[in-house]
């Protein structure tokens, strides 16, 4: 009686036939094979040129009249439960090899992987995994195995490289993202019998992490094309950090609906984070790709269309990485700052809200620069605003100071804002911050108009007050009479704001460092009245006030300094090829051409025909300051403008009547009304020595322009001045290397129980008031605000100690004080601190912060350990408070 056996899968009778007719020596007619005579399929199968029948034969009569019938061409296969006795002698003698055959499955496999032995842990996988290598193996087999033996991993990695697509080093998480973009691939899967999905599945998420589950499944229940939006989604639903409180429900609701699309499976946590990593990093991937960002767009716009139809747009605020997601953080931020600017003064909890607000904008990695370069200058002005306004200037030269040290700031953070956002909610808190911004600088430029008419008309002698007709005097002669050749850059219409930029560029490539008095903070010069090139620029030259166009500006400074040289815009053009002219070249590297001063237009032309606003003045702006330095490393480079400007207001302007066709200055009648001031005096070079000048930027009296000149306000009349050396800080007597300019607001974060700051502008340093040695000219530095804290009992405590004091007399010295400045300001601010907050708590020149740093590394990591490091940002120093203690053996009083 035949013993019970399983049915042949189609797929392993074919490759048995194969096997059998790939045998030259076998030359039988019938091949015999133990199964159940059952098949369902073709009769007869073609198996490269032969033509095999294939019949069930349940008893021997059958098999018997199944040899009977062949057709002389065709060769059969005998599918039987009977055994070799029950089928008699008789059959058998036409059968291969004489025997019932049996149909092993996994001996098929072998045959496939080209006769390799099986590693036992494949076969224990399952019998899935021997139908699938059976029925899906490709017509040429599977790769052979590297060794003697078909592995279980090398099995499993042919399978998924022919039915996924993906190559068997690319089975990862980024890998399988990358499969479910093409939909033939999904289709073909999505077609495989459960127990081979499911086998799949195990086996994918062993091998690619658990990002697998949630991929497969939302394959399995037909959202293979939308695996990488779904990614993004999960993102917002399982956020790190952990969520909120107020959106903990939301968030509950939303991952119930999200199920649908897993086929109503329920993410694991660990799932859920590994898919959304997986996702964001596929996405970041292709975005840095240009010819993929149009694809990366798609699938953005593709996730925000699933959050609307899952109703969890509210979350979208959540996203790193979509669109909707740097909207989000925009308009929080926005909301920070309207609420900050809702009272009279921000307080240090709301700057604190806008600055985390701020920092989640920062965080968007698809985020705009531009915006979020105007966002940083919004938060700037709120820290401004919230510091306790300066005090009412003494004296002109105080107001004067102010607008170099402290609102030149204000106004470069200023016109960013005013510029805007094109997002109506972020451009209404822009608008209100600009408000509260103009309120407070109206109060100072009232005050500078107020200090600099009483001055004008009082003839007072200038005393420590530089005037632009003075500077050439007082500046540029005892220059050249040390015997170094001067490079005098006169920047038409530069304002102190502009100056800002201009230094931090030129300085930024490591050639020009920047000198001011005694190494104190910047000063300014006073232009002449009013401030229009005319009058400003012609006084500069001719050292007293004077009205003229070039012709007198090169006459007077030749009378002057016969062998100087005034180049105007149209001597430093060149020809093809060139970037200045040969006479230019050749006067700055003349030995016999103490000074060189060149005008440079590119500000005050911007006021007439483009957006002087947005423009950020550098040397790549201002390509003629850029090309003049490079040919002036031999001389002192001084920058001047011979006045600043305003810009135009727009819809917010104010036009007034006036006789005369200036925009910003006109005649004494009628007199000066709200906003206005009446100037008089030697210092006013039209009207007849009278004229009214508007401080209020927003006033004007003749055609429209992007900017105008001419008043009263600090932003025109202070007159920035920069001083630079080509390596060397020590090139003028009593000037040293300038400390960081900005004041603390500008780089300073707020934290919420931060106390007022004091006014900035002053280098936290002792300087003498008076000159001191061989000083070069009568500008001093002004004295510095004391510190107002001890340091803490940490520092205290690391400077007493015996390791410090060891290693301190075997390492670069550094001042006990100034180790102490810097370890102060790190653990203050959480062991975190930028370079330039480091140097100007240290009284450190801006351009030897790098070193310093150094010099400190070396002193505080002992053997090796990373005490204090540089960020890979370049620009932020990090101290392990806890390892300093370690290392040093401190009691730590936390």
């Amino acid at each position: 009686m035949a013993s019970s056996v399983a049915v042949a899968q189609p797929a392993a009778i074919r490759r048995k036939v194969e096997a059998w007719l790939d045998r030259s020596d076998d030359e039988s007619v019938a091949l015999a094979l133990r199964a159940t005579p059952v098949w369902d399929g073709e009769p007869v199968v073609s198996i490269g040129s032969v033509k095999v029948r294939i019949v069930p034969c349940a008893t021997p009569l059958a098999a018997r009249a199944a040899l009977h019938d062949r057709a002389e061409d065709e060769r059969i296969v005998l599918l039987t439960d009977l055994s070799d006795a029950e089928l008699g002698d008789g059959i058998l003698a036409h059968v291969s090899q004489c025997t019932v055959r049996s149909v092993d499955p996994w001996e098929v496999v072998r045959q496939l992987f080209g006769g390799a032995a099986l590693d036992p842990t494949l076969v224990r996988t399952g019998r899935w995994v021997c139908d699938a290598l059976t029925d899906l193996a490709p017509a040429s087999g599977w790769p052979r195995p590297a060794g003697t033996v078909i592995t279980r991993d090398h099995a499993l990695r042919s399978l998924v490289t022919a039915l996924l697509g993906i190559r068997p080093d690319q089975i990862d998480s980024a890998g399988l993202l990358q499969w479910t973009t093409g939909a033939a691939a999904l289709l073909r899967f999505t077609g495989l019998p459960d127990p081979i999905a499911d086998g799949l599945g195990s086996y994918l998420s062993d091998v690619a992490g658990p990002a697998a589950v949630p991929i497969l499944a939302a394959v399995r229940a037909g959202h293979g094309t939308d695996v990488i939006p779904l990614g993004l989604l999960v993102g917002l639903l399982w956020p790190d950090p952990a969520p909120r409180r107020a959106q903990q429900t939301e968030i509950a609701v939303a991952r119930v609906r999200l199920e649908a699309k897993f086929g109503g499976r329920r993410l694991a946590d660990p799932e859920a984070k590994a898919f959304r990593t997986a996702a964001e990093a596929w996405i970041d991937r292709i975005a840095d790709d240009p010819a993929s960002r149009g694809e990366a767009s798609r699938l953005h716009a593709r996730a925000e269309t699933l959050a609307a139809d899952l109703d969890m747009t509210g979350l979208l605020g959540g996203s790193s990485i979509l669109p909707s997601g740097f909207t989000h953080r925009m308009r929080d931020f926005a909301a920070a700052v309207r609420l900050a600017v809702s009272g009279s003064r921000p307080g240090a909890d709301q700057v604190a809200r806008a600055q985390e607000a701020l920092a989640l904008v920062e965080g968007h990695r698809a985020s705009d620069t531009g915006r979020i370069g105007t966002a940083r200058m919004a938060l700037r002005l709120l820290r401004w605003l919230s510091t306790e306004d300066d005090p009412k200037p003494r004296t002109l030269h105080d107001a004067l100071h102010r607008q170099v040290r402290v609102d030149g700031w204000v106004d470069r953070a200023r016109l960013d804002i005013f510029a805007g956002d094109t997002d109506p909610t972020v451009a209404e808190a822009y608008r209100l911050l600009h408000r509260a911004v103009d309120t407070r600088r109206c109060r100072h430029d009232e005050q500078f108009a107020t200090l600099l008419a009483a001055s004008t008309k009082a003839d007072e002698p200038p005393g420590t007050l530089l005037r632009v007709e003075d500077l050439l005097e007082r500046l540029v002669r005892p220059v050249m009479k040390r015997g170094h050749r001067v490079l005098l850059l006169v920047m038409d219409g530069m304002s102190v704001a502009a100056a800002t930029e201009l230094a931090e560029s030129v300085t930024s490539g490591g050639t020009w460092l920047e000198l001011t008095p005694d190494g104190g903070p910047r000063t300014g010069v006073l232009a002449a009245l009013p401030t229009v090139t005319d009058v400003s620029r012609c006084s500069l030259f001719s050292g007293r006030i004077a009205v003229g166009q070039q012709k007198q500006e090169i006459a007077a400074l030749t009378a002057r300094f016969p062998s100087a040289v005034l180049l105007h815009k149209g001597d430093l053009r060149a020809g093809a090829g060139a970037a200045l002219a040969p006479d230019v070249v050749a006067a700055l590297a003349d030995e016999t051409t103490p000074l060189v001063a060149a005008v440079v237009n590119t500000i005050d032309d911007a006021l007439d025909r483009s957006e002087p606003g947005t423009v950020v003045w550098s040397t790549e702006t201002v390509t003629a300051v850029r090309d003049l330095l490079a040919l002036a490393t031999g001389r002192v480079v001084i920058v001047v403008s011979d006045h600043g400007h305003v810009i135009d207001r727009g819809p917010d302007a104010v036009t007034l009547p006036s006789p005369s066709s200036e925009n910003r200055w006109r005649p004494a009648t009628p007199p000066p009304g709200d906003g206005e001031v009446l100037v008089t005096g030697s210092r006013v070079a039209a009207g007849g020595g009278t004229v009214v000048l508007p401080w209020r930027e927003d006033i004007r009296y003749g055609p429209r322009k992007s900017g105008y000149h001419g008043g009263a306000s600090a932003a025109e009349a202070v007159i920035p001045l920069l001083v630079f050396s080509a390596h060397d800080e020590k090139v003028l007597p009593g000037w040293s290397g300038a400390p960081v300019a900005s004041p603390d607001w500008w780089r300073e974060p707020v934290t919420a129980a931060a106390a007022p700051a004091p006014p900035a502008g002053r280098r936290p340093a002792n300087k003498a008031t008076q000159p001191t040695g061989d000083t070069l000219f009568d500008l001093v530095a002004e004295p510095a605000a004391a510190p107002t804290a001890p340091p803490p009992s940490l520092v205290d405590r690391l400077l007493a100690s015996d390791l410090y004091r060891q290693r301190r007399g075997t390492r670069a010295p550094l001042p006990d004080a100034r180790v102490a400045a810097l370890v102060a300001a790190l653990l203050t601010r959480g062991g975190r601190a930028t370079l330039e907050t480091l140097a100007a708590a240290a009284e450190v020149p801006a351009h030897r912060i790098r070193f310093t740093v150094t010099a400190l590394q070396k002193l505080l990591q002992v053997e090796g350990y990373p005490v204090l490091e540089l960020d890979p940002d370049g620009h932020t120093v990090k101290l392990d408070r806890d390892l300093l203690v370690e290392q040093f053996g401190l009691a730590d009083d936390r």
